[in-house]
């Protein structure tokens, strides 16, 4: 039997979370769950978002699913996702972008996966206001170094290590040979940024000469967007620094139906967080109204990372057909979105379930 930590998250999280659940279990993989609770609930009883039996329970299990849990905007506790990340050195985000026929989209074809960076760059969170002390030594020095800085600018500082982008540029290589991957292209934009983003188009470059099998391209950010909103077909495995990472898989969500679609997994070594890429929607919760497939792919991609792949293809299968059929599903899922026949989260977890045990609805 595996231990799983449960995090069921704020706003739709715990409806999302559910639905998982009920779903992974249907599987017939034997999992205790160990429940959890961090995000804006605790603040008042914890004093903070990320409570220590949270951390606990995740140092104990090794793996986590997870739900959305609000970042409050510009003011406030920076993101719990963020915190975890840096806690256990999840520097790998593998978000698949995959399309599933019945889902509406002007495509034919989609299936890539963005591996980002996920503990450096402006993520990391060094910034300096404009009162504070440090802010003004730094920007004294930016001038002696010829930078036009103003006195009123905050500053973000962007970090990128040989280390770290050693250690992601083969992780996405690894990634290409274990699932029949035929080419990684790194995303950068050093023509501008020639320091940070040049060292990790050159780590880049350097870790992909170990991997001939593999076909290797970079492109610059910018025009990767474009690319990828006219031929996304054209790419497989795409790998990025943290903040372009984070935007191009919502991008490449955009392309296979929305967040709603979305899943992810947080990895570092020997330990895992598998959560949606959505965000929390608190003006949905408790309405059983949003798509739960996001969470439950979740599932899939902790399944597999559990080793459990035979459990992992059968869910997966399962929700492919639900939303072929398109029957059984959530108002997003629809031609029309306000298609009376819509179900709810919990429906549609339902019709997933009975497609793995051979009693789909007629």
């Amino acid at each position: 039997m595996y231990k799983v930590t449960l995090i069921p998250g704020d706003g739709i999280g715990p409806e999302v979370i559910e639905a998982a659940v009920r779903c992974i279990e249907a599987t017939g993989v034997a999992i205790r769950w160990e429940r959890v609770e961090a995000g804006e609930k605790v603040m008042r009883e914890f004093g903070t978002p990320l409570p220590k039996q949270v951390i606990r329970s995740i140092e104990k299990n090794k793996v986590a699913l997870k739900g959305p849990i609000t970042t409050p905007v510009a003011s406030g506790f920076r993101s719990v996702n963020v915190a975890l990340r840096k806690i256990f050195d999840l520097y790998a985000c593998v978000r698949p972008c995959k399309l599933y026929e019945g889902v509406m989209s002007k495509f034919k074809r989609v299936d890539l996966v963005v591996v980002r960076e996920n503990t450096e760059d402006l993520y990391s969170g060094i910034e300096f206001a404009e009162a504070q002390p440090e802010t003004r030594e730094l920007m004294d020095f930016l001038r002696r170094k010829e930078a036009e800085v103003r006195h009123d600018s905050a500053i973000s500082l962007k970090v990128i290590s040989r280390f770290a982008s050693e250690r992601i540029a083969r992780f996405a290589f690894n990634y290409a040979v274990e699932n029949g991957r035929r080419k990684v292209t790194v995303v950068h934009k050093a023509n501008i940024m020639k320091y940070s983003d040049g060292l990790f188009l050159e780590v880049a470059r350097e870790v992909a000469r170990e991997f001939p099998q593999i076909e290797f391209e970079d492109r610059i950010v910018d025009n990767m967007c474009m690319q990828l909103v006219r031929k996304p077909e054209q790419y497989d495995v795409i790998l990025a620094p943290n903040l372009y990472g984070d935007l191009l898989s919502d991008l490449c969500a955009g392309l296979v139906g929305g967040l709603g679609m979305a899943p992810s997994a947080n990895i570092g070594e020997g330990i895992a967080i598998f959560e949606p890429t959505h965000g929390s929607s608190p003006k949905y919760a408790g309405l059983n109204k949003v798509n739960p497939t996001a969470t439950i792919l979740s599932g899939v991609l902790m399944l597999r990372y559990l080793g459990e792949k035979e459990a992992a293809e059968r869910l997966e299968r399962a929700v492919a057909k639900v939303i072929a059929e398109g029957r059984y599903v959530t108002y997003d899922l629809k031609e029309n979105p306000s298609d009376p026949t819509a179900v709810g989260t919990q429906e549609m977890a339902d019709a997933i379930i009975e497609e793995m045990e051979g009693r789909w609805k007629s």
